[in-house]
């Protein structure tokens, strides 16, 4: 807690340096007539936002921050700093909290480029579903009206070779695996009811602390990405071998509390568990007039996925896009889809057989439920998943106010969500932002359980200097 406040305080004297001194900005000029003098530069925000309004939570996001963001230039080499200071709520918690959002290194040259730090990397063409993107983590509950506030950086080694001026290499290494944040916790996943009209149950989940990939050698993260930027097309080809930030659930144990005649207790605690993957990627985007194309795919192959319900099946994602203005108003239709290879629908459990043990069977019923569960979460419910988004936007009142909704439907799963938002620049350093966010899904579906957490209204009041 020392250390936050120490780097705090740095952070602020070089902010009222800038401001109110002449050092940073003289050092800068000196910079442009000689470039081995250091270059400073600040800029940074206050914001407030408000995000509430489900069916479990009155105020599931409310919080006051301060962000600033510096870079120091020495000729080609410098440094990138985004620090943000944050307190409020979130799903009931107060919170204070330092955050250095990135931080790292770097070397730039017409040839090379190297970055070591805390980095946010987005591979991917496509508007917000990115087959390719397996190195960013999410914050998948952290609810603003900045859909960016959601990344998270790793720890990384990025290099970039430019072998011409369209064509350039990327290779990266995560020594060590960060998964997204997916707040299960949060959902109401227990059940009661009667079962076969003569016993009442009640199921209680809960869920076990995650326990990450070791930090060693073999578990580290690689990959590679080739990159060509014609005026005719844009396209890359990638590889990644890591551990998916995406991650299921396996049964860490199962029993029963208390069983009479006529009524069962049932408690149910789950593992998060990661998988190791290698995924190869295709992105495209290409320009035809008033019309823009983009692709993209990812062939995702894993191991022992048969024996292990947090394992996905080997698959395939894509995406295909169209963009295209008309009358001032942007349009992004998408078309997203996956196929599983290996596919097998599961076994129905069929009815209790008194002669079988009550926690035998318990378990299978559970096991069931549970990889069932699991490929919700990585759409391989059916062999084929097809979904549909688009996305509607336009600038009004001289490009200082912008309406825009998004809005998405998952034709296997028949879940949906819709997503508007205003943002008006009241000024050049002062904006506001508000919006909402409703889905819905089927019983037991993903969206079924999220929708009473993550549904609500937003509001957002933001200063930039």
């Amino acid at each position: 807690m020392e250390f936050r406040r120490k780097l705090l305080s740095v952070f602020l004297i070089l902010l009222t340096e800038t401001f109110y001194g002449q050092g940073l900005f003289e050092s800068a000029t000196a910079a442009d007539e000689n470039p081995n003098k250091p270059a400073i530069t600040f800029s940074g925000y206050g914001r407030g936002s408000f995000y509430g309004g489900s069916r479990s939570y009155d105020f599931q996001s409310v919080f006051g921050e301060f962000g600033v963001q510096g870079k120091l230039s020495i000729n080609h080499a410098f440094l990138f700093a985004d620090l943000r200071a944050r307190g409020g709520l979130q799903y009931d918690s107060l919170y204070t909290t330092l955050q250095l959002k990135e931080a790292y290194a770097g070397y730039q040259s017409d040839k090379f480029d190297i970055y070591l730090g805390e980095k946010i990397i987005t591979w991917g063409r496509t508007d917000g579903f990115n087959p390719t993107n397996n190195i960013t983590p999410f914050d998948y509950f952290f609810l603003t009206a900045d859909s960016d506030d959601q990344k998270l950086p790793n720890f990384l080694l990025d290099a970039r070779w430019h072998i011409t001026s369209q064509i350039n290499l990327e290779g990266i290494v995560i020594p060590f695996y960060k998964p997204s944040i997916y707040r299960y916790d949060l959902f109401d996943l227990n059940e009661s009811g009667d079962y076969q009209g003569f016993l009442h149950y009640e199921s209680v989940t809960e869920f076990s602390p995650f326990i990450l990939p070791a930090k060693t050698f073999k578990n580290m993260a690689a990959s590679a990405k080739l990159n060509f930027e014609f005026p005719a097309i844009g396209f890359s080809l990638s590889w990644f071998r890591g551990y998916s930030t995406l991650y299921g659930f396996d049964i860490d144990t199962a029993l029963i509390t208390s069983l009479s005649f006529t009524e069962l207790n049932y408690n149910i605690y789950l593992n998060p568990k990661t998988y190791l993957k290698n995924s190869i990627g295709l992105d495209f985007e290409i320009p035809a007039g008033r019309w823009i194309f983009r692709g993209e795919t990812a062939l995702n192959l894993t191991k022992d996925y048969e024996n292990n319900m947090y394992v996905p099946n080997p698959g395939l994602q894509y995406v295909a896009a169209v963009e295209r203005n008309f009358g001032g108003w942007d349009f992004i239709l998408q078309y997203i889809g996956s196929y599983t290879y290996n596919f097998k629908p599961l076994k129905e459990i069929p009815p209790y057989d008194p002669g079988t043990p009550l926690p035998d069977y318990m378990y299978s019923v559970t096991y069931n439920e549970l990889t069932q569960f699991n490929r919700r979460i990585f759409y391989q419910q059916e062999k084929f998943n097809h979904a549909l988004s688009l996305y509607i936007g336009k600038f009004f009142a001289h490009d200082a106010v912008r309406a825009e909704i998004m809005g998405y439907y998952n034709i296997t799963s028949e879940e949906w969500f819709v997503r508007p938002q205003v943002s008006w620049d009241i000024t050049d350093r002062l904006q506001v932002s508000a919006g909402g966010f409703y889905s819905k899904g089927p019983d037991k579906s993903l969206y079924y359980y999220a929708f009473q957490v993550m549904n609500g209204g937003f509001v957002q009041l933001k200063v930039s200097f």
